[in-house]
């Protein structure tokens, strides 16, 4: 099956942003017959855009049926971007490629199904794991969206099908027709503050994902945190069944003990699955659990997809062992409260830390500190990491790089501070690299490195 190359013949779009979600956008958009201007602030981007034969200009709004902004531009909080306000001023709706993709499925005549992932933390975990469990029970998947290939770069699937899309509140914020036949809201932590101008603007963005829902579709709610159990408490009058999760309290679907169950009895033993560590990884996999049994799957083939499930990188992903000593890369996590979700797993470790924090920074991790032998501290915001640290006495180094702090940290490794060195940055990394993947391929390439024996 393919597209048809008329999907969305006869309209307009304008693509701003022409990064790693834009160019796919507007390559897809012109295959799938519309008119279609593009644009980039940056001359690089719109030279690469030409040269892949897209039409770069600044658009005209009177001629367009919607903008599409990549997530990263913002088109209110903290400025509007000039043409998302001029969109704003003419009327014209600005749209995630996610709305785009599910109205191109819907014109091809494919009533191939939606399943969304949100959440402030493990949303990527949950997406992938639901799209293996998908393809273990033999049903055609894509997955995509936030995570991995853009929403407008996957294939049309059947009827049959699933789409298994990672929403940020950046992309559901821009959202007019896409409607998910299930759906699920893992949790919510402080996070993105700039852009939603407080914690309840930011919960109504990650709420637009049960928008549009019908009855006899599917709401999914972590309730491991108080914001979602309000959400979850208020999703109940609406059509769509409500669905709780949790990683071991008293949920629809959760996983006391490590055994993942529902009302139905036990699914699986999350011992089975060495990919999936700590209680945040048993709420994932109660939330994957949740989609999947919404979409019809047996819970053999749930069982069976998360014994098998490999993994993502740079989510606690061991890479290497050197004179004993196991690295973990978790360089993905990028908040304090994906950081402790990394740090309640280990009894011990030298922690690498730093970049640039979010609000808040460390200060909620301090009940998790004793588990820090030693932190060698990075990047911009490494002397509020240091305050913090300092106050509750947890020895600590400020080493600026990434290169220093591996080796440092081996070296207290090895003189006994801990058997585990761990990646878990608990800040954004733009200070120093171009996202949280490069500096994970980064810190996996130092430790091939570090000694003759090369990493295990």
């Amino acid at each position: 099956m393919s597209f048809s190359p008329t999907t969305f013949a006869g309209q307009t779009f304008a693509v701003v942003g022409l990064g790693r979600n834009g160019l796919p956008a507007a390559l897809a958009l012109r295959a799938l017959g519309a008119d279609l201007v593009a644009w980039d602030d940056s001359v690089a981007a719109r030279e690469q855009a030409a040269a892949a034969g897209v039409t770069v200009a600044q658009p005209a709004m009177d001629a367009l049926t919607a903008l599409v902004l990549s997530p990263g531009i913002p088109h209110a909080r903290p400025a509007a971007h000039p043409l998302a306000a001029a969109a704003l001023a003419e009327g014209v709706p600005i749209l995630s490629d996610a709305d785009l993709l599910f109205r191109a499925v819907r014109r091809n005549n494919s009533r191939a199904r939606f399943a969304g992932i949100t959440g402030t933390n493990g949303k990527s975990t949950t997406t992938a794991l639901l799209a293996h469990i998908v393809a273990t029970a033999g049903l055609p998947v894509a997955a995509g969206g936030n995570l991995g290939t853009p929403a407008l770069a996957l294939p049309l699937l059947p009827d049959s099908g699933v789409y298994v899309l990672e929403m940020s509140s950046y992309m559901l914020e821009r959202l007019a027709s896409l409607r998910f036949d299930v759906a699920a809201l893992l949790n919510l932590s402080a996070d993105h503050l700039d852009r939603h101008g407080d914690m309840f603007g930011y919960a109504a963005a990650k709420k637009e994902i049960f928008e549009r829902q019908e009855a006899g579709d599917l709401s999914i709610v972590g309730i491991d945190d108080d914001f979602c159990r309000d959400i979850a408490w208020r999703l109940r009058p609406r059509g769509p069944r409500v669905v709780t999760i949790s990683a071991d309290g008293d949920a629809n679907v959760s996983a006391p003990g490590g055994v993942l169950r529902d009302a139905g009895g036990t699914i699986c033993d999350l011992a089975a699955a060495p990919t999936l560590p700590g209680a945040h990884n048993a709420q994932n996999a109660a939330a994957a659990a949740a989609l999947a049994l919404g979409l019809g799957i047996t819970r053999a083939a749930i069982a069976r997809g998360i014994a098998s499930y490999p993994g993502l990188p740079h989510r606690q992903e061991n890479v290497g062992t050197v004179d004993g000593i196991a690295f973990v890369n978790d360089s993905k996590a990028t908040n304090a409260d994906s950081t402790a979700r990394a740090l309640v797993c280990y009894p011990k470790v030298v922690w690498i830390a730093g970049g640039q924090a979010k609000a808040g920074g460390i200060a909620s991790l301090a009940p998790l500190l004793p588990h820090v032998a030693h932190a060698f501290l990075i990047g911009r915001d490494s002397p509020l990491l240091a305050a913090t640290l300092a106050q509750h006495g947890v020895p600590y180094t400020e080493v600026g790089t990434l290169e220093a702090a591996t080796r440092a940290a081996f070296a207290a490794a090895q003189a006994g501070a801990a058997n585990t060195v761990l990646l878990s940055p608990a800040c954004a990394s733009w200070d120093q690299f171009t996202g949280f993947d490069q500096r994970g391929d980064r810190f996996r390439a130092l430790v091939q490195d570090l000694g003759p024996k090369g990493a295990a």
